[in-house]
């Protein structure tokens, strides 16, 4: 089931049974980013902590680890999954191995997204933890650097276990979901996801 399915198919949330949604915090306006700021620039994210038939549930996988302020880290040899199945690594910005961190800092964002039963993660995307459509491919600072499609590590262990995980760039996906949550809201068509972008669509050369 794609994930527009899977959202048009989510039942409709009351104040008594609210939607469970886990969400990167640093999408949410908690200071957890590497330099102990916040990625709340997003309205698109920031809107499902307005509605009273929503729960969030907030983690920062890579501040769970590796604290804040931390250094920034990227995934070198594959993606989320090739991190979980032994065959590339996490590394920080000045070359320190952080793949056992990021694997234990997705067993605990897996736990809590059991735990809460989260019905749909919203994260965050790009990040080696959060990534969920892009991520760097090695190095962000690089003088060339590369974009890969593919998940974060802890994006990667949420969808082995089943959880349905769209990034704050899926803005059509928002919007259906906002409509599922809010009788009222008027889907915009002409909003798009992150993969149905000209950029994604010419960098990865995908034909239309």
């Amino acid at each position: 089931m794609t994930d527009t399915e899977y959202i048009r198919n989510l039942r409709t949330p009351g104040k008594e049974d609210p939607l469970r949604i886990l969400m990167s915090a640093c999408l949410t306006g908690v200071q957890c980013a590497y330099d102990g700021s916040d990625y709340g620039t997003y309205p698109g994210a920031l809107k499902l902590l307005e509605y009273d038939n929503v729960v969030v549930i907030r983690f920062c996988p890579e501040a769970f680890s590796f604290g804040t302020p931390r250094e920034m880290c990227d995934i070198y040899g594959g993606n989320g999954d090739d991190v979980l199945d032994g065959k590339a690594k996490v590394l920080a910005e000045e070359g320190s191995d952080w793949t056992a961190g990021m694997i234990k800092a997705s067993e605990a964002m897996l736990a809590l997204a059991q735990t809460h039963q989260i019905e749909l993660a919203v994260m965050m995307d790009i990040s080696a933890a959060c990534g969920s459509q892009v991520i760097y491919e090695g190095s962000r600072f690089a003088e060339n650097k590369v974009y890969q499609m593919g998940a974060g590590v802890c994006t990667a262990q949420l969808r082995r276990h089943g959880f349905k995980v769209i990034s704050q760039r899926d803005f059509a996906a928002l919007e259906l979901l906002y409509a599922k949550i809010d009788k009222h809201h008027i889907i915009d068509a002409a909003k798009t996801d992150h993969h149905q972008t000209d950029w994604y669509q010419a960098y990865f050369k995908i034909e239309k």
